[in-house]
Order: C-alpha cells, then sequence, then structure tokens
C-alpha cells in the first residue's frame, strides 16, 4: 500500500470529521441557518455575560460552545456545519494578519521563529511526556500527547495579541511567526505518523521521502505565492478597481482568501490556516491592502466567534470528575512548561525581558492543530480516550485563562524593563501636527495645500487609485482604501492623529465619527455635508467644526447682497457669523 494514499491533503481538507468521531447527527439535526443563528445567539449571551464579568469574550464563546453541544441539555447546534463557519473565521483571520504582516518583517524574525519553535515544542513534549511516563504512560502516548499542547492556536494568539495592541509589534511578529514554523512542523508529524505507526508500516526510507515531497511542496508554495503577489493579484485587483464595483473587489478579494487557502491545503498539503496567512502576504504586498484589508473584516468577526463555539462544542464536562489528574497535568505544562519554555528560549536567542515575557505568555494555549494531531493519533491508537479527553479540557481551560495570563504578563514585563505601567484605557501619544484628510476633490485640495504650507503632516484616504499613485509619486502620503470600511483609519494612523477631515460629502459619516472617536477620544473632528439638515446629526456624532453646503452658499449671496463693494472686513466678519449661527441654528 502507498502511504502516499495517508497524505495531508485528506487530514487537512476534512479535518472537521477527525473532531468527534463518535457523535453522530441524526437526519433532524439542526440545519446550516439554525446553527448559524443558534451559535451567534449563545455567543452574544454568553460574551456579554463574560464582560460583566470583567472576563474576555472568549471564555463567553466558549461557554456558549458547552451549552449547545451535544455534552450538555436543551438546543444541540450541528457540529460539522459549525466548524465549517469557523473554517471561514479562521482562513478570513489568518488573512488580515498576513496583509500587515510584510515579508520583510516574517524574514526578521525567522532567526527566532524557527529555532524558537523547535526548542520550545521538543521542550514543551518532553516536559509532558515525563510527567506522564511517571504516571504510567507508555512513551509513544506521552510524546505524541506532548507534540499535540505544544501547538498554540493562532486565533487566539492573534485576538488577544490585537486586544493589547500588540499585534503589529515586535513582540506579535516572533509570536506569529513562530507559529507558522509550527504550523509546518506540524504537517510533517501529521505525514509521519500514518507511515510509522500503521500496521503495514513502510520501509525507513519511506519516511524521506515523504518529507522531501512535502518539503518541495512548501517550497513550491512560497514560490506560487511570491508570484502571485507581484505579478497576477496587483493586476487582477487593478483590472476590478476600474469597473468602480465595490461588492466585484469585495469578491476578489474573498477568492483570493479562500482560493489560496484551499489550493494551498488541497494541492501542496499544508493548512488552509498557512495558506490564508500567505494569501494576506502576498496582497499585502500590493498597494491594495488597505482596501482589502477592510473588505475582509465584516464577516471575519462573525465567523471567528463560530471557531471558539465549535471548540467549546467539544468539551465533556463530565472528564473532569473521570480523568482530573492528567488533565492537571496537561494544563500544568500547557499554562506554566510551555510559556516558561518558550520565555526561556526567546531570551535565549538575544530577545530582552521585556520581550520574551509576553511572546511566552502568548503560548500558554494550545487550539485547532492541537485537535487534528490528537484525533490522528487516536485513530491510530497511539493515545486513548483519556489522552483525547485531557487535551480537549486543556483546550478550553487555558484558552479560557490566556487573555488574563497574558494581561499579567504584560504588566511583569513593563516592570521587568523598569519602564511605567501604562493602563489599560490610556491611548497613545496624539500628534497634532498629523492629519487625515478624506477625499481629495477640489475642496480636499485645498485643504490639502493650506494644511502642507503651514507645516501639518498629511495622510489622505482616497478611492481613485490614479489620485494616490500620483500623491505617492509627488513624495505624499496616501493611502487607497474605503473609509467606510473598518480598518481602514486605523491603518492611516487614526489612534494618534491629531485630527480628521471628511472634505467630501459621505456616506454614514456620523458612524464615520463616531468610530473615529472611539479609536481616538482626542481627535478634532471637521466635516462636510450638502445639506443643513444633516449638520446636526453629525455634530451629535461628535464633529467639531460642520460645513454645510446650502448653508456657506447662503452666507456668500447674503454676504455679497448686503454688504456692497465698499464693506468694512470686520462687519463682513461679522455678518458672516449671525448669518451662520442663523442658519446653522446654534447658539
Amino acid at each position: 500500500m502507498n502511504k502516499e494514499v495517508l497524505n495531508l491533503d485528506f487530514f487537512l481538507f476534512f479535518h472537521h470529521s477527525f473532531f468527534m468521531e463518535e457523535i453522530h447527527f441524526a437526519s433532524s439535526s439542526p440545519g446550516v441557518l439554525a446553527t448559524f443563528a443558534g451559535g451567534l445567539a449563545a455567543a452574544i449571551v454568553f460574551g456579554f455575560l463574560a464582560h460583566r464579568l470583567k472576563l474576555s469574550p472568549i471564555v463567553g464563546y466558549l461557554v456558549a460552545g458547552i451549552a449547545v453541544g451535544p455534552f450538555t441539555p436543551g438546543f444541540v447546534a450541528n457540529r460539522a456545519i459549525a466548524e465549517q463557519f469557523a473554517e471561514i473565521g479562521v482562513i478570513l483571520l489568518l488573512f488580515g494578519i498576513g496583509l500587515r504582516f510584510h515579508l520583510r518583517e516574517l524574514i526578521a524574525v525567522w532567526r527566532i521563529a524557527v529555532p524558537g519553535a523547535l526548542i520550545q515544542s521538543a521542550l514543551s513534549t518532553g516536559m509532558l511526556a515525563l510527567l506522564l511516563w511517571m504516571m504510567g504512560w507508555n512513551w509513544t502516548s506521552g510524546i505524541i500527547l506532548g507534540m499535540a499542547i505544544s501547538v498554540a492556536s493562532t486565533v487566539v494568539m492573534a485576538l488577544v495579541l490585537a486586544g493589547r495592541r500588540d499585534l503589529h509589534s515586535p513582540i506579535g511578529y516572533i509570536a506569529i511567526g513562530w507559529t507558522v514554523v509550527e504550523d509546518i512542523l506540524t504537517v510533517a508529524v501529521l505525514l509521519l505518523l500514518p507511515i510509522i505507526f500503521a500496521p503495514d508500516a513502510g520501509a525507513p526510507q519511506g519516511v524521506w521521502n515523504t518529507l522531501g515531497l512535502a518539503g518541495i511542496k512548501i517550497a513550491g508554495l512560497f514560490v506560487v505565492v511570491v508570484a502571485l503577489g507581484h505579478w497576477a493579484i496587483p493586476w487582477t485587483l487593478e483590472k476590478i478597481e476600474k469597473t468602480r464595483s465595490g461588492e466585484m473587489f469585495t469578491l476578489a478579494v474573498l477568492v483570493f482568501a479562500t482560493g489560496i487557502a484551499v489550493g494551498a491545503a488541497h494541492f501542496f498539503g499544508v493548512s488552509m490556516a498557512l495558506g490564508a496567512f500567505l494569501a494576506g502576504l502576498a496582497v499585502g504586498r500590493s498597494e491594495f491592502a488597505a482596501r482589502a484589508a477592510g473588505d475582509a473584516v465584516p464577516m471575519r468577526d462573525a465567523f471567528a466567534v463560530l471557531f471558539f463555539v465549535s471548540v467549546g462544542m467539544l468539551f465533556d464536562p463530565r472528564s473532569l470528575l473521570q480523568t482530573p489528574l492528567v488533565i492537571g497535568m496537561v494544563l500544568l505544562v500547557v499554562v506554566i512548561g510551555k510559556p516558561a519554555a518558550a520565555m526561556l528560549t526567546v531570551r535565549a536567542l538575544g530577545k530582552s525581558m521585556s520581550t520574551a515575557i509576553p511572546v511566552g505568555a502568548a503560548f500558554s494555549q494550545v487550539g485547532e492543530f492541537s485537535f487534528i494531531l490528537g484525533a490522528v493519533a487516536r485513530d491510530l491508537g497511539l493515545i486513548n480516550d483519556t489522552g483525547w479527553n485531557a487535551l480537549v479540557a486543556a483546550s478550553i481551560i487555558s484558552i479560557a485563562l490566556n487573555p488574563s495570563i497574558y494581561r499579567w504578563a504584560r504588566r511583569l514585563s513593563a516592570t521587568a524593563a523598569n519602564l511605567p505601567q501604562i493602563p489599560e484605557d490610556q491611548r497613545p501619544e496624539i500628534n497634532p501636527k498629523h492629519c487625515i484628510l478624506v477625499g481629495y476633490g477640489p475642496v480636499g485640495q485645498i485643504a490639502h495645500r493650506i494644511l502642507l504650507e503651514r507645516g501639518a503632516a498629511v495622510t489622505v484616504i482616497d478611492l481613485n487609485l490614479d489620485t494616490v499613485r500620483r500623491l505617492r509619486s509627488d513624495g505624499h502620503d496616501a493611502l487607497y482604501g474605503d473609509i467606510l470600511r473598518p480598518g481602514t483609519l486605523a491603518e492611516a494612523g487614526i489612534a494618534t492623529t491629531g485630527s480628521l477631515i471628511l472634505s467630501a460629502d459621505i456616506e454614514d459619516a456620523a458612524e464615520i465619527i463616531r468610530q473615529a472617536l472611539i479609536l481616538n477620544p482626542k481627535l478634532r473632528v471637521l466635516v462636510r455635508c450638502a445639506h443643513l439638515r444633516d449638520a446636526a446629526a453629525l455634530r451629535r456624532a461628535g464633529a467639531h467644526v460642520v460645513a454645510a453646503g446650502e448653508a456657506e452658499v447662503g452666507v456668500a449671496l447674503s454676504e455679497a447682497v448686503a454688504s456692497g463693494s465698499k464693506a468694512d472686513p470686520a462687519q463682513a466678519a461679522e455678518l458672516r457669523e449671525t448669518i451662520r449661527k442663523k442658519l446653522y441654528d446654534t447658539p
């Protein structure tokens, strides 16, 4: 029998079938809409309760999964469907990370990520294998379960890092690069397990042949992604952008994200998560990165929540009473042993304790790849149901604890670096000379020129690609993106900017103002609208200055009629303000 028949394409493309083989859904199981609605409704309820209890919403989402899972009474969601939704969330989340994770940053952390992942995985595996051997387990089962818990969940890590604004920092680059290496290591392990431990396992040379083929496939995937990012993707997105169809652009982004992810799994034998991350790297090399990120966000968050719901559905609360000692040993290694191993490794590789401590804390959890590896091992008889239940229980508990562990680690890292502790709600320092200017029509061009003459640093956001390219060629800071999409303002630096000018009459301007002020409460907002009837709503949203086209035309005409050619400048100014107050109905 050719062992390549058991290659990773099957395991990764259809990995949801491994999670709990003994759970069978009857023909009356909830359908797609019922599972989607029921899972999200439970996530809202328990997520809100977790927030009220000052816990991470992730805890609520996991509890929601337990509530709609097969081990608790009441509504039982269809797990197979929930996992498919969760897979979409994982793809979109990793795609979004890749968009802002530039290739040069990945290369820069590679010297830490590669040896770090190897050393930390070996230490974590060895610790758990030794503890389980002391409890009477054989070395093979202990090592396999140790390999499973040594892999961290990229989804959990990304959300926790983003919550502390560390995702796009040196800490985040090291941690995410590290997980990319772990994914590749897990691919190798998943390839080898059926070959080595199948009843009719082949000769040793078959192992090296399989590993060699896997290495060639991974290298080929990187070549394909680089080629797509350099030529095919920018060319395609530019052609679609010229159609001025927002729907087609969004569709193209989703096709690239999901298509490359699925293609990577099917043709190159890697995970869809890794494929999605590489797709994000490819699109992120183009000038369409900001807009693509905004288009991927709306669906990403909802589907990412279903990832945690689907994980919660695995958990049988009875296992806490049936195998508490094994669960305790696994959990001990996950939340203490593994972070310590990662921290010491980062420190040994030359990084400071202020970096090593939070990087280590980010790995105090296990996730999606752990389940895949554990399920394959269980099917091969390498771990029993006790080991599987311990893996699931440790995963649920560690994911729930991870945000708190990371928050504590960030405070500890600040102390280690002798830095003042920054309150969690404190915002970054504002640059009053920086302005974000949305729209580069006639009004925007005038505003841009005046701001530059006064020494301001201006970032222009516009949906006209030719305009953005022209501004960049002239040495100005410009971003191609849709202001209505979440993430565009963040990409432009809204958190630290002094002012925001909406120079175009934008749909949903009030909501844009509200979201901008959430990101930066100290922001000064100046906005233009066409009609006076819209001015009050914009001021209520938080705009400091509102210029309505109807009012300003009225001011100009009234001044011309009333003042004549010999008007005193002071009287003219007083007249303008009187008319404005009357038109805008302000005190």
